[in-house]
């Protein structure tokens, strides 16, 4: 049956409620989304009301506004975050509020904007939130980050179609990512987070000691600490409520150990960083810190990333995704993490995810970094994936186990 264009937005609207932050009964809901998709909110602020929300708040940017920001604003006002934004954050996360995303930037909405201003403001809303983030990394609450277009995304993608038609080809491309096509795609949803715990589960019994990396540009040995647990499809909230942190998702993680990174690692995909495209970068790595960084696209970039904080140097998570995955097989670049980390094997420099260890969830900081998990105020996936890739799993006692073959599942 041929769906219509509305149709699929009410299903894609429905799934984000649904499955996503799995809106609960007088649950408060933030949501985050442009000017370029104010009719997306709109859906699912209904939805969620139907579905027994207490109440939804929206808050609405606009790339234009961002770029004249960056263009005419003192380099001073970008060391600011403002503290009611904090508050409100900080607030609606206590009373267990679920946070969703509408992520629509142009990929190159602050191409050729002073660096040192991007940083500044990195770095500002990373101190200001770092209460929220801590909740958000250790699932104290419900969070999810979707897509849609905006025009100036969609012709990035899709620069060969007339421009008439390059919104509704990204729309497409976003629905198949997201099985919004599929008969049932709520009941598709839940098969397919089913199956991404399988593959959990099954590293999770292996508790292999570290993982070895192997393909053109990259020779990389990552340790894992004790009671490391991957996570894959939905995550569990402290109040024993499932959702679904990206859609989509093809991916199983977990967080390496702090100092147990050895050798370099090259990049697959370009890598949309603060409004800038980094691309063809080599990151070199001792005793898990970065000692070395090199990009033919975005160095300065990159180095004023990697010198966000200490913790910046480090990785905070590794994450395995089948080089067969449907993203991949679409040949798409999607110019936006969310989808090309789930068309490829991706590390994120910074901060790891509380409950990938064991009691993690109710660790202190300082007892995070005794057990061997990085601490960092930026979290950055980068893409290392391909057809040409082979992981190895290390067991305690030396036994070598294939993981990862020519870029696909080898259990």
């Amino acid at each position: 049956m041929l769906l219509s264009f509305n149709t699929k937005l009410l299903r894609y609207a429905e799934l984000a409620v649904k499955i996503g932050v799995n809106i609960q009964e007088n649950q408060y809901l933030y949501v985050s989304c442009s000017t370029d998709n104010l009719k997306l909110a709109e859906i699912i602020t209904k939805i969620a009301y139907e579905n027994g929300a207490k109440q939804v708040f929206v808050d609405i940017s606009d790339d234009r506004l961002v770029r004249t920001r960056y263009e005419k604003a003192p380099k001073d006002s970008f060391d600011f975050f403002p503290p009611w934004k904090i508050q409100e954050r900080e607030w609606l996360a206590e009373q267990g509020a679920a946070f969703l995303s509408i992520v629509s930037q142009n990929p190159d909405l602050l191409k050729d904007i002073e660096h040192e201003k991007i940083m500044s403001f990195q770095k500002a809303s990373g101190k200001a939130l770092v209460n929220y983030y801590k909740m958000l990394q250790a699932n104290k609450f419900s969070w999810t980050v979707m897509a849609a277009p905006s025009k100036q995304w969609a012709a990035k993608v899709f620069p060969h179609l007339p421009e008439d038609q390059q919104v509704d080809a990204l729309w497409e491309a976003i629905f198949a990512a997201t099985r919004i096509n599929e008969e049932h795609p709520v009941s598709a949803w839940e098969a397919h987070a089913q199956q991404l715990q399988n593959k959990a589960n099954y590293l999770n019994g292996k508790q292999y000691k570290s993982l070895h990396y192997t393909a053109p540009g990259t020779d990389l040995t990552i340790a894992l600490p004790e009671n490391h647990i991957w996570s894959g499809g939905s995550s569990i909230n402290t109040q024993g409520q499932t959702f679904m942190a990206n859609m989509p998702t093809e991916e199983v993680f977990t967080a390496p150990l702090k100092t147990g990174v050895n050798g370099y690692v090259s990049n697959t995909k370009p890598l949309s960083y603060g409004g800038n495209i980094i691309d063809q970068f080599k990151l070199t790595f001792k005793d898990g810190r970065i000692v070395d960084s090199q990009a033919a696209q975005g160095q300065e970039i990159l180095a004023s990333l990697i010198a966000t904080d200490e913790g910046a140097h480090y990785l905070g998570e590794i994450a395995l995704v089948p080089h067969q995955s449907p993203i991949s097989q679409s040949g798409l670049l999607f110019y936006n993490t969310l989808f090309d980390e789930n068309a490829s094997n991706h590390l994120a420099i910074g901060n790891a995810y509380a409950f990938c260890i064991e009691g993690g969830k109710e660790m202190s900081k300082e007892e995070l970094l005794k057990h061997g998990l990085n601490q960092s105020l930026t979290h950055v996936d980068f893409m290392i994936g391909s057809a040409n890739m082979d992981i190895d799993g290390i067991t305690a006692d030396g036994h070598i186990e294939p993981i990862f073959r020519n870029g696909n599942w080898a259990f």
